[in-house]
């Protein structure tokens, strides 16, 4: 994931910060606990596509 394109993008719900999980291919909010999908070097910043976070992640 290119940093430059990591600094601009928000969380389309709560606009908070997302970070970025290497390993899972997913951009994290820690505010509102859902990750984003990155699908062939793309982030799919789509609400219905975002999988919810349970309390030990």
């Amino acid at each position: 994931m290119d940093n430059k394109l990591l600094e601009i993008l928000a969380c389309p719900v709560c606009k908070g910060e997302l970070t970025y999980d290497k390993p899972n291919q997913e951009l994290i909010c820690q505010r509102d606990r859902v990750a984003y999908p990155i699908k062939k070097d793309i982030p799919v910043l789509l609400e219905s596509e975002a999988r919810k976070m349970g309390l030990d992640e």
